[in-house]
C-alpha cells in the first residue's frame, strides 16, 4: 500500500499566533498533498466569530478551513485529538464528551475527512486504566463513529507521558481489546522512541540499554501489529538535550512528567539532525508496514519556523520523492 506525505496544522504553529492561510500555503508550497486539523486550530477560528466557538460556529469554521483546503488542494486526512474521554469515572463528564463527538462528527463531515485521532489519557486523577473500562469507553465511540454516514474510524495514539498506556504495546493492547474495525493505532515515531530509547531525564539522553531495548521492541512490533490497523503513521523527532530535564531545567514545569515538558518544547521535523535530532533516523524502525498516510509533525509548542527546506532534505532522504 502505498503513502501520502501530509503534515499536521498545528506543526506549522500555533493558532494564537498564526493564521491558517500563510500555515496552509507554506504546506501545499513544500508539496504535501494533505493536513490534519489540529481543533485548537478550528476552535479559534471558530471563537472569531460572533457567538464564539459555539457547535455552530465550529461547523461554520470547518466550511471556512475546507474551502481554503480545496483551493491550496490538500486533503484533510483526518482530525484530532479527541482526549480525555477513556476511563472517565464521571457520568456526567463522560456524557458531556459524547455531546461534544457528534459535533465532532458533524465537523469532520464538512472537512471530508473519515479519521478522529483520538491520544491515550494523560489525565491523572477522575480516570481510571481498567482496561475493561477504557476498552469499553472506546468501543462506545467507535460504535458511534461506525453508524455515521460515511462512517467513521478512529486511530489510537500512546503518548510517551501517557498515565496508563504509554507504549506501542499497550496501546496496542487497547486497540485488541475494543475489537472494532474502525478503532486502529496512529504510530508516532516520537512517542514510541521517546518512551523507549530516549529519556529526556537521563543524563544520558536514554534510557538504560536503549539501543537493545528499542531494537527488540521493533522487533516484537513487526511480529505483533496487524498492519490493517495502522491508519497512519506520524515522522516525529526531538532534539537531545544538553542537560537533563530535572527540576532545574528551564523546561521543567511542577507536576508534569519531563517528557510531556520535552515534547512541548524540542519537537523537530524529520531530518534536523544539525538542530540536535536525535532519533527517527538514526535508530531506524526496520519493519514494514502498509497505511494510507504518513505525515510529518514539527515542535507545536515554540514559534514555527519555515520548514520548507528541512521538507526538501527530508524528500531528499526518503529517496527523492514523496
Amino acid at each position: 500500500m502505498s503513502y501520502k506525505p501530509a503534515i499536521a496544522s498545528m506543526s506549522l504553529g500555533r493558532a494564537c499566533a498564526h493564521r491558517l492561510r500563510p500555515k496552509f500555503t507554506a504546506a501545499a508550497s513544500a508539496g504535501l498533498s494533505g493536513i490534519e486539523i489540529f481543533y485548537e486550530d478550528l476552535l479559534y477560528l471558530a471563537s472569531s466569530y460572533v457567538g464564539g466557538a459555539t457547535p455552530k460556529n465550529q461547523v461554520l469554521a470547518a466550511h471556512q478551513i475546507r474551502t481554503l483546503c480545496d483551493s491550496l488542494h490538500l486533503q484533510i486526512m483526518a482530525l484530532g485529538p479527541f482526549s480525555d474521554f477513556e476511563g472517565r469515572l464521571d457520568p456526567a463528564i463522560r456524557a458531556q464528551k459524547l455531546k461534544e463527538l457528534k459535533v465532532w462528527f458533524e465537523v469532520g463531515r464538512v472537512l471530508g475527512t473519515d479519521i478522529i485521532q483520538i491520544p491515550c489519557t494523560f489525565m491523572t486523577e477522575g480516570v481510571t486504566g481498567d482496561i475493561e473500562i477504557v476498552a469499553r469507553d472506546l468501543r462506545e465511540i467507535a460504535n458511534l463513529g461506525a453508524k455515521e454516514n460515511p462512517p467513521y474510524k478512529f486511530a489510537y495514539e500512546n503518548l510517551c507521558w501517557g498515565t496508563f498506556n504509554d507504549t506501542w504495546e499497550k496501546s496496542w493492547a487497547v486497540v485488541q481489546a475494543v475489537d472494532r474495525d474502525n478503532f486502529g493505532l496512529c504510530l508516532d515515531t516520537f512517542n514510541i522512541a521517546g518512551r523507549e530509547w530516549a529519556d529526556p531525564a537521563s543524563p544520558t539522553g536514554m534510557v538504560e540499554n536503549g539501543d537493545e531495548v528499542f531494537t527488540e521492541s521493533m522487533r516484537r512490533m513487526a511480529r505483533t501489529i496487524d498492519v490493517r490497523k495502522v491508519f497512519y503513521v506520524q515522522v516525529v523527532d526531538a532534539e537531545r538535550l544538553k542537560q537533563p530535564l530535572d527540576d532545574r531545567h528551564a523546561f521543567h514545569v511542577k507536576g508534569q512528567k519531563p517528557r510531556m515538558s520535552w515534547s512541548r518544547n524540542c519537537r523537530l521535523f524529520i531530518c534536523e539532525e544539525d538542530r540536535g535530532g536525535q532519533f527517527v533516523m538514526t535508530t531506524g524502525w526496520g519493519i514494514k508496514v502498509g497505511f494510507r498516510w504518513s505525515y510529518l509533525i514539527a515542535p507545536y509548542w515554540r514559534k514555527a519556523r519555515a520548514f520548507r527546506g528541512t521538507m526538501r532534505r527530508g524528500q531528499r532522504s526518503l529517496g527523492g520523492g514523496w
